[in-house]
């Protein structure tokens, strides 16, 4: 058996990525949660911006050190984005790491595993995850995007737009269930565009339509709702599934002043206003999460008080804001006005300073009701007390409930009294 450490760095696709790595190995592994105690460390990177960057690397270099002076040292393996982006050249600045992949390679990975460590065993396709899954698991609907967003390193690392044939992703989901995960979260960079290549008309909703439909399913949810592919015919078809799917739409904006987004090359330069009434026309109470940047090269003061007063009308529950990055290879990289560094902190401060407030005052609207939870985990600290969601909490970038009482266990749906609320978390009983 092989004793392997894996760390998945950025997005819920590369957590994908990973465990399909994983599945590869098939009955020859097992994990460990420490780099010196493995036979093998595998770090999925991200290269997104900057600060991911950084994190890869700051990863890596941390790794090596752990493991540094073993008798008999790990294989580490690099993989992922950083590698996409920057090549595998990378073995000159970082000669620790044995074996560099790019995503495009990722699934001779295992086999090349095998092959380093003398196993003379056949490593598997990877395709079947293996969990198990306590409550919820991520579902790569497609990979690479077609848009040209003038910030984004995306295509450039993962390329144009690939869907998963439908019958692919409809058999993982359901084995993702039969392993234990009740929520299934559709990740992708483009979730709207799903099946445009494959030639299908209604893509997304045929196949959130046939997913809803698996026994066993708890909760449907999607991320990545580009707004300019959020129309009426897609929410009007989305609205007719009901339960398991839940109304939770994760919608990047990027900004909400039309010349910003015309100057970012979004796909969607109107005001972003429109696709949150379009959503609540639809679904009235819906959660919604967006992203916004501050401090895009030209960004006026006019620009950002636009932006501050549309956080303050639209009141979206969840919101993600990021510090412009003029990353190295993208067009707005040598646009000219950038904007130093302590104005885009000190406007990024600002917005999540005004959705604190936005996110305190939504949730004290639920102390008293009565919420189904879907259990995640033990508390670290504390026996007894567990951490879940409710249906407007996504895994792993909202806020949580911590809920207590009988039956509840981690991958369990209970319902609960809401007790309490603060900035973004909820309290609950059962």
């Amino acid at each position: 058996m092989i004793k392997v450490y894996a760390h998945s760095l950025g997005c819920p696709k590369n957590m994908v990525d990973t465990e399909n790595i994983l599945s590869g190995l098939k009955e020859h592994y097992f994990a460990v949660d420490r780099p010196f105690e493995a036979d093998v460390v595998l770090i999925n990177t991200c290269a997104f911006i900057r600060p991911a960057v950084e994190e890869s690397l700051e990863t890596i270099f941390s790794a090596a050190q752990d493991v540094k002076g073993l008798s008999q040292r790990p294989l580490l393996v690099v993989t992922g984005c950083l590698v996409s982006r920057y090549g595998t050249g990378l073995g000159r600045e970082i000669p620790e790491a044995d074996m560099f992949v790019p995503i495009a390679r990722q699934a001779e990975l295992p086999g090349k595993i095998l092959y380093r460590l003398g196993r003379k065993v056949e490593a598997e396709a990877p395709g079947v995850r293996h969990g198990p899954f306590k409550s919820f698991a991520y579902v790569k609907i497609s990979e690479g995007c077609n848009n040209r967003c003038a910030f984004c390193t995306i295509p450039s690392i993962r390329g144009k737009l690939r869907s998963r044939p439908e019958h692919e992703v409809i058999q993982e989901a359901g084995h993702l269930i039969d392993q234990g995960a009740g929520e299934l979260v559709l990740v992708s960079q483009d979730s709207t565009a799903y099946g445009r290549d494959l030639g299908c008309r209604r893509g997304l909703s045929g196949l959130a339509e046939k997913l809803a439909g698996l026994e066993g399913l708890l909760r449907l949810r999607i991320m990545y709702l580009y707004p300019s592919g959020l129309d009426q015919g897609l929410l009007a078809r989305l609205a007719e599934l009901g339960p398991p799917f839940v109304p939770y739409f994760d919608v990047p904006l990027q900004h909400a002043h039309p010349e910003l987004l015309k100057k970012m090359g979004r796909p969607f330069q109107q005001d972003p206003m429109e696709v949150i009434r379009r959503i609540r026309n639809y679904f009235p109470g819906a959660a919604i999460r967006t992203t916004l940047i501050t401090g895009y090269p030209g960004e006026e003061e006019r620009h950002f008080r636009e932006l501050l007063e549309f956080v303050r009308q639209a009141r979206v529950q969840h919101l993600g804001v990021f510090p412009f990055y003029p990353e190295e290879g993208t067009r707005a990289a040598g646009f000219p006005g950038q904007i130093p560094d302590e104005v885009k902190n000190e406007r990024q401060r600002l917005i999540m300073q005004e959705q604190k407030r936005v996110s305190r005052e939504y949730l004290k609207g639920f102390p008293g009701e009565s919420l189904d939870i879907l259990v995640d985990d033990p508390h670290p600290e504390w026996p007894g007390l567990y951490t879940g969601r409710a249906w407007f909490q996504a895994p792993e970038v909202d806020g949580l409930t911590y809920i207590s009482g009988p039956g509840v266990g981690p991958g369990k749906m209970v319902r609960a009294e809401i007790t309490a609320s603060h900035d973004y978390d909820l309290e609950a009983l059962a």
